[in-house]
This record gives structure tokens, sequence and C-alpha cells, in this order.
């Protein structure tokens, strides 16, 4: 698929998204990269460690989250995202589920909408979308975390963004699904969709894995959210070997690392 100028080869190699929060209160590193200066440096870290394209978020999406005004969420967003297209030639997504903050970050030279809600929350978000000619990433979500069968619920959930993308004119070649881990599920829900992961292949298009540092990992070894590195790579490596076209990462490098083992035992033997 094409995001931006770039060719992915999604049924080939699993890219890294590396994560950019330029938000006061993200769960991870709130705080760290608001800056404009700060912000840049960190994209530029992460392109030197093997980021395939950025995804930058102006809202934290942390449990118990408060929602971020629009206005203050575009003025968070769009100046970086037109800043690192300027400076660095890599396709950039933008992480909001807001018709109103898409428009301006795709104005801007976003590549990509990475939206939490898949085209759900906000009916004007899917039109914006294919005027623009932009990629799409539908995630999985719910309110609440009540499944009578949860894999064939979150696919049926799946598919009904998709129908929406397909009603809006979406192309089918700008979409990636993401299951949503941590979003709308129990944790005994986010392991099974981490385990089931190559099922959602039924579905036909790309996926994208966003497990990094989330609570699912900290429940699981009982840690910190600065001591989730080795549980993420776990999960990358499972994205690997279940042909996810794209992970979604704090620490690229590590997880760089990660997929090129994890590629290499998959392709080497056979």
């Amino acid at each position: 698929m094409k995001i931006g100028n770039r060719f992915f080869e999604a049924e080939k190699h699993t890219y890294i998204m590396g994560i950019l929060n330029v938000t006061p209160d993200s769960f991870s590193d709130g705080g760290k990269f608001n800056q404009r200066d700060t912000a840049l440096a960190h994209v530029q870290q992460m392109i030197e460690e093997g980021a395939d394209l950025i995804d930058i978020g102006g809202e934290s999406t942390r449990p118990g989250y408060e929602p971020v005004e629009e206005a203050e969420e575009i003025e968070r967003t769009a100046p970086i995202v037109e800043l690192i297209k300027r400076r660095f030639d890599l396709p950039v997504s933008i992480d909001t589920y807001k018709a109103g903050v898409a428009k301006a970050c795709l104005e801007a030279g976003a590549d990509l909408v990475n939206d939490i809600w898949g085209l759900k929350y906000d009916k004007d978000l899917a039109r914006q979308i294919r005027e623009s000619g932009a990629a799409c990433c539908l995630m999985h979500n719910r309110s609440e975390a009540v499944y009578h069968n949860f894999m064939e619920e979150m696919k049926e959930d799946l598919l009904e963004s998709l129908t929406i993308a397909r009603e809006a004119g979406i192309s089918e070649d700008k979409i990636i699904l993401d299951p949503g881990i941590g979003f709308g599920k129990t944790y005994e829900n986010n392991l099974e969709a981490i385990g089931r992961l190559g099922e959602l292949h039924s579905l036909g298009y790309p996926l994208l894995l966003g497990t990094s540092r989330k609570s699912v990992i900290g429940l699981t070894l009982d840690v910190p959210v600065t001591e989730r590195v080795e549980g993420t790579l776990v999960t990358t490596v499972q994205a690997v070997m279940n042909r996810c076209a794209f992970v979604r990462v704090h620490d690229v490098k590590e997880n760089k690392r990660a997929i090129q083992m994890a590629e290499a035992i998959r392709e080497g033997w056979q």
C-alpha cells in the first residue's frame, strides 16, 4: 500500500510506526515531547533507529482520559505535522478521532489518519479522509467491554467501520485495521486479541498492532510503564509471525531488532 510518497510491502514486512505524543499527560511519556525542539529531536532519533513513519498524538487516550477541545488539539498537532513534513522525508500519521483535527493536520501534510474509534465517533471524519486521499487506520473500540463471543464480535465491529469507509468512498488500498489493544477490552480480551491476531487477516486488510508499554503488559509482568520494553518486544514478535504490516511503538531501536530477528526466523528456513 502507499502512504504519502512511500510504498509499504504490507504482506512481506513489518514496519515501525514511531509514537510522538505532543501531550502533557500521555500515560507513557506525557510532557517529554510537547515542545517543538524536543519533538523534532525525538523524531530524528526515531528515524535514525529505524522508524518508517511517525504517529503524532495531541490528546492522551489513556484510561480515564479527559477529552481535549478540538482547537487545542489542532494547536498541539498541526504545526508539528508541518514541521516534520518540512524537515523529514517520511510519512506522518495523525492520531485523532475528530474530523476538524484531521482536516487541519491533513492540510499541514499528514498522510494517514489513525482513528481509535474506527470512523464511528465523528461521522464527518470518513469524508475528510476520502477527500484528502490519505490512508487511514481503523481501530476496534467499544464503550464497554461486554462480549458474548469476543473475536467474532470484534470482527463484526471492524466490518462496521469498513462499511463506513466504503460508503464514504475511501479506497480499499488505503485502509489498515487495528485490533485496539487496551481499548474496550478486558485484560483477558487483550491477551486473546494478541494471541489470535492472525485470524483478522480474514477481513482482507493490512494489520497494525499497538501494544507498546500498555497495561496488558504491565499487568502480566507486574511492572511499571518504564519497564515494559521486553513485554512489548514479545508482542512485536507475535505481530511478525502473524504477518502484521505495522507495529506502533515507543522504543524503536529495540523493536527494529526484534522484527529483524523474527523475520529472519520466519523466512530463513523456508
